[in-house]
């Protein structure tokens, strides 16, 4: 069974700067597009940035300029660089990975999605 686990969120001061990693843990046979995606409270989930797996990336317009996303292969991760936080930037940050267990699958099914636990960032005023 293969999980994802995040780390790097907490409570920080607005103008500060979090890094969040997430890294597989388990056995994924390649892992397609890697993303972020956060929820605040009484809010739907919505999509952070994206990075795929030649190194293009997306962000939602209230990030570009302050968050930076990034993934290392071998390690099967990837990275959230926050900077400049603002009190809105509140919320339990998920990673998402969309892959493949296994050869066969990848051959013939399309990507699974794996998601985190999620990792809570606090921004203070």
């Amino acid at each position: 069974q293969s999980q994802l686990v995040e780390s790097g969120g907490g409570l920080v001061q607005a103008g500060g700067s979090l890094r969040l990693s997430c890294a597989a843990s388990g056995s994924i046979f390649s892992i397609n597009a890697m993303g972020w995606y956060r929820q605040a409270p009484g809010k739907q989930r919505e999509l952070v940035a994206t990075i795929t797996s030649g190194g293009s990336t997306n962000y939602a317009d209230s990030v570009q300029g302050r968050f930076t996303i990034s993934r290392d292969n071998a390690k099967s991760t990837v990275y959230l660089q926050i900077n400049s936080l603002k009190p809105e930037d509140t919320a339990v940050y998920y990673c998402n990975f969309q892959g493949w267990r296994s050869y066969t699958d990848y051959r013939y099914k399309p990507p699974e999605d794996y998601w985190g636990q999620g990792t809570q960032v606090t921004v203070s005023s």
